[in-house]
């Protein structure tokens, strides 16, 4: 802990690069984990439900598995979120990268997030492009549609879609301007995302997570350990000070 916090206060350009683990303290399990969403039992893989294909050929099947399992509105930040929001007003943090869809981070404050996988808080009609709460989706029946009768998507990333390129770019740009890079709740082995660690550059690499991973060879500093209760252990002081 010790050493984390020395590189924290040496650093000015943090990136916070996270996974399903930086959320299972806010209550919403993980996707790979004993408890997680792949290890539970359903007429089809989750990973096949969460599809592209699945998507617009079972619709009010991906849906039923979608209000079950997927938006977990009521989850409220963690010590993790509110502590990585402490550090981008306090002038460390450059921003968050992440692969959850929950919403937290920005819930917590945090200003500057690139959501990998996209977020379960934008929903928007496939005909005509118009918004929609994740709370219409909750409420709603079967398929929910718009006003125009077109059918509404949830703006996450499927399987067999690509991530969003405006979102990538703003990911890798900060990610190459880090001078330490914060790797946290992810296995590492999901990609294109996991890749997203070759183009870091800066000086310090740390890696929280709860079991080991492909890439903890490659880090200055790794702590098995849950994500909020290590960074909850973090004295944030600003740049201006420290």
């Amino acid at each position: 802990m010790q050493e984390l916090q020395n590189i924290i206060n040496s650093s000015h350009h943090i990136v916070f690069f996270g996974g399903a683990g930086v959320s299972t303290e806010s209550g919403i399990p993980d996707f790979r984990s004993v408890d997680g969403l792949y290890s539970q039992k359903y007429a089809w893989p989750p990973e096949e439900i969460l599809s592209r294909t699945f998507f617009f050929r079972r619709t009010e099947a991906f849906y039923r598995f979608y209000r079950d399992k997927m938006l977990a509105l009521e989850a409220q930040p963690n010590a993790a979120h509110l502590k990585l929001a402490e550090l981008e007003r306090a002038g460390r943090l450059l921003s968050v990268v992440t692969q959850n869809i929950d919403g937290l981070h920005t819930k917590a404050g945090s200003r500057r997030v690139w959501e990998l996988h996209g977020s379960v808080w934008r929903n928007h009609c496939l005909q005509c492009g118009k918004s929609f709460t994740p709370q219409f989706i909750r409420e709603s029946e079967g398929v929910p549609h718009c006003d125009c009768g077109g059918v509404i998507k949830p703006d996450v990333v499927l399987y067999e879609e690509g991530l969003d390129e405006d979102v990538l770019s703003g990911a890798v740009h900060d990610i190459r301007q880090a001078d330490t890079m914060i790797v946290a709740g992810t296995s590492l082995t999901v990609y294109p995302a996991a890749g997203l660690l070759r183009y870091f550059r800066g000086q310090h690499l740390v890696l929280i997570n709860r079991d080991a991973t492909p890439m903890d060879d490659m880090a200055e500093l790794v702590i098995h350990d849950k994500v909020g209760q290590v960074l909850s252990g973090i004295e944030v002081t600003p740049v201006s000070e420290g």
